[in-house]
């Protein structure tokens, strides 16, 4: 059903474990399409956080809608708007893929008919249909979570919630999975996509919430929060550990900021408002110097020093939200 405002909406949502604090006031806002991808370390909030979204926990406090339905006071609309692939396939392996749709289908109350035409649709569309019938014990990693996926879009609701769906698989069965979300979310299916590879958050999300200590702390897009750590870097790997602490000071003065130093790998990196023209500068510092770097280049921050950066838990307890 088509949903007015955003997707998700919580706000100020609590839960507590004996003293543990899993949400301390988290906010949510999830647009209408596209993928939103969750990142956050081990035990900052992200699983408590689709637990409560997905209706499997009360919050102690706040409040959220999903899909346009009020999870605490309506959670079985919100069960039949939403899809949910966990860490862990649901699937049979005794039954073949197709049997397993069909299970499925029938279990949300799908006439026979109608559930193997539904079957058959989304075998079709997960590019199944050659093993369609044979024992999902067979299959290899990749084709069962294109399954996996398969079973949480039975019902074709206008939101999925993957929850680390790619844990364990090899490079290759990752890609086949992120194709598929892709294809979800040009199709207009609202993904919400909790996930600790920085690379998967990269490549499929059109924006990014970071969780820590059981609330959002910074929210963007990929680009948004890698310009808020910084914008582009020059990057100089040297080639003699002595020219180190005379490249650290040549650098600085070059850009007018000082250098990251990493002493075991050579490397300075520095951010730049203005990359030709600070690239220009260092260059010209380390020649007039009769330095020879073993490589310099201009590179945007990653996503993953954006994320240390961002959940270092020596960091000052700030307020770091970007804006999306």
């Amino acid at each position: 059903m088509p949903v007015n405002g955003p997707t998700i909406d919580a706000e100020g949502l609590r839960k507590r474990y004996g003293d543990m604090r899993a949400l301390d006031g988290l906010d949510l806002t999830v647009p209408a399409g596209g993928v939103c991808g969750l990142l956050g370390p081990n035990g900052a909030g992200k699983t408590t956080a689709v637990r409560v979204l997905t209706t499997l926990l009360r919050p102690d406090a706040g409040r959220a809608t999903v899909a346009g339905a009020d999870v605490l006071r309506h959670p079985d609309r919100v069960r039949a708007r939403i899809g949910l692939v966990g860490q862990h396939a649901a699937v049979d392996e005794v039954l073949s893929g197709r049997q397993n749709l069909v299970l499925f289908a029938r279990l949300h109350h799908l006439p026979v008919s109608r559930a193997r035409a539904r079957a058959a649709d989304l075998l079709d569309r997960f590019d199944l249909v050659d093993a369609a019938d044979r024992p999902v014990g067979t299959y290899s990693g990749g084709m069962r979570r294109r399954l996996d996926l398969a079973a949480g879009l039975i019902l074709d609701p206008p939101v999925l919630v993957l929850d680390e769906p790619t844990t364990g698989l090899d490079p290759r069965a990752r890609a086949q999975v992120w194709d598929a979300v892709r294809g979800l979310a040009a199709a207009g299916t609202t993904v919400l996509l909790t996930t600790q590879y920085l690379e998967e958050a990269d490549q499929l999300a059109d924006t990014l919430r970071v969780v820590d200590r059981g609330r959002v702390i910074a929210a963007g897009t990929p680009d948004q929060l890698k310009t808020a750590l910084g914008g582009d870097r020059v990057d100089v790997v040297l080639s003699r550990p002595d020219d180190l602490d005379r490249a650290v000071r040549l650098v600085g003065v070059a850009v007018g900021a000082a250098p990251d130093v990493d002493p075991a790998a050579l490397r300075l990196s520095v951010p730049v408002p203005q990359r030709v023209t600070a690239l220009a500068a260092v260059l010209r510092a380390l020649d007039d110097a009769g330095l020879a770097p073993a490589d310099v280049a201009v590179r945007r921050p990653t996503l993953d020093e954006v994320y240390l950066r961002l959940t270092a838990r020596d960091a000052p307890d700030t307020d770091r939200t970007v804006t999306a």
